[in-house]
C-alpha cells in the first residue's frame, strides 16, 4: 500500500510541474516504505536529504514561472515555500543530531502539507501557467 496515491485530481495541468509533484509523492512513498521496513538511519538520512534537495528544485521551477508570468500571488506562495523548507531543515537538523527520530507524525505532516499545497496554492497558478503556454 502506498502512503500517498497520486490522482489526476492533483494535476495542475502543467506537465513539468505534475511530473515534479509525482516525483515528490514517490519520494514520500519511498521514505514511508523505508521506515516500514526498518531501514538503517543512514539510508533514511539519504532519502530525506534527496527529498529536501528535490523539493528545493521543484520550488525553484515554480518560482521561475511566477516571475516570468508576473504571478500576482507570488510573494505569498514563495513565503509558503520558504516556511516549508525552514520547517523541514529544522527537522532534519534535529534528526541528524539525534534529538528526534523519524515518526509517523512527520510523514503525516509531509503528506498533509504536500496535498494541501498542491490542491490549494498550486491550483491557483495553473490557469496562468497554461494561458502562457505551459502544458
Amino acid at each position: 500500500m502506498k502512503f500517498i496515491e497520486w490522482s489526476n485530481q492533483m494535476s495542475v495541468g502543467v506537465f513539468e510541474i505534475d511530473l515534479q509533484h509525482k516525483k515528490l509523492v514517490g519520494m514520500l512513498n519511498h521514505l514511508f516504505e523505508a521506515m516500514q521496513e526498518g531501514k538503517s538511519s543512514r539510508i533514511l538520512k539519504t532519502i530525506i536529504d534527496e527529498l529536501v534537495e528535490y523539493t528545493k528544485v521543484h520550488f525553484e521551477t515554480e518560482e521561475k514561472y511566477f516571475h516570468q508570468f508576473s504571478y500576482a500571488e507570488k510573494e505569498e506562495h514563495i513565503e509558503e515555500h520558504k516556511s516549508f523548507v525552514d520547517t523541514l531543515e529544522k527537522f532534519i537538523s534535529d534528526y541528524k543530531a539525534g534529538r528526534i527520530g523519524l515518526s509517523a507524525d512527520l510523514l503525516r505532516f509531509l503528506r498533509k502539507w504536500l496535498f494541501a499545497h498542491i490542491m490549494g496554492s498550486d491550483k491557483k497558478y495553473s490557469s496562468l501557467f497554461i494561458q502562457n503556454g505551459l502544458i
